[in-house]
């Protein structure tokens, strides 16, 4: 079994998960710049991760504040507060990230986290050299609309790579639905925090680390 291209996600598969304080703590920042001082704590929440369009609209709405304004303030909080718990090493790779050096064709990364912030991360611990293309989200409301479980960020790294055929690995079921919907595998992997995860979606392949990815991929140095 091979395949042209694997292409991963980032956050809980090449580096761990971000605390869920450090995104309660970006969120109520973002309403802070923009002069909202005691939003509610549901609004914090709803503001931190996975959030839509309809959700962001609405709460702005409510605290007559613009959208894009806000979610702008919003990522750029976030990455600085995700930069600052990477530098001390409260967010970095998996242990098993070196396994990548043993996949020989082209590699990339589609991730719903800051562009800014993958980019820092990617630089501080030196891991950007293993990838062709990198995708993640711009801080604009757009980029909601276009994340996963949605292909688009898939379909642009594999234009990018060249290829129509690609394994893509993920830890959550919208990475699951995103590969399908792009018309190619996935391959669901099964970090610390989703050991017992039970999916709606089924995943092409069910990993434990990379170095099932590297076995199934079957490009690895060697294979021949």
């Amino acid at each position: 079994m091979g395949y042209e291209s694997v292409i991963f996600d980032n956050d809980g598969v090449l580096l761990t998960l971000t605390d869920m304080d450090a995104h309660y703590v970006g969120a109520r920042r973002a309403f802070e710049e923009l002069g909202v001082l005691s939003p509610s704590t549901a609004h914090v929440e709803a503001m931190s991760i996975g959030v839509t369009v309809p959700e962001l609209t609405d709460i702005c709405t409510q605290y007559d504040i613009d959208p894009e304004r806000f979610f702008q303030a919003r990522d750029e909080a976030l990455t600085t507060v995700q930069r600052a718990l990477i530098r001390a090493g409260e967010k970095q790779p998996y242990g098993d990230v070196s396994m990548l050096d043993r996949l020989d064709c082209p590699l990339g990364v589609v991730s719903s986290n800051q562009r800014d912030t993958v980019a820092f991360a990617f630089e501080h611990f030196d891991i950007g050299h293993y990838f062709d293309t990198v995708w993640a989200r711009e801080p604009t409301v757009e980029s909601l609309r276009r994340k996963k479980p949605r292909p688009y960020y898939i379909e642009r790294a594999m234009a990018d790579l060249g290829v129509s055929d690609a394994l893509f690995v993920g830890d959550n079921e919208s990475d699951i639905e995103a590969a399908h919907r792009a018309g190619i595998d996935s391959a669901f992997i099964r970090r610390p925090h989703r050991t017992d995860t039970r999916l709606d979606v089924t995943p092409d392949h069910d990993v434990s680390g990379l170095e099932d990815v590297v076995r199934i991929a079957g490009r690895h140095s060697g294979s021949d």
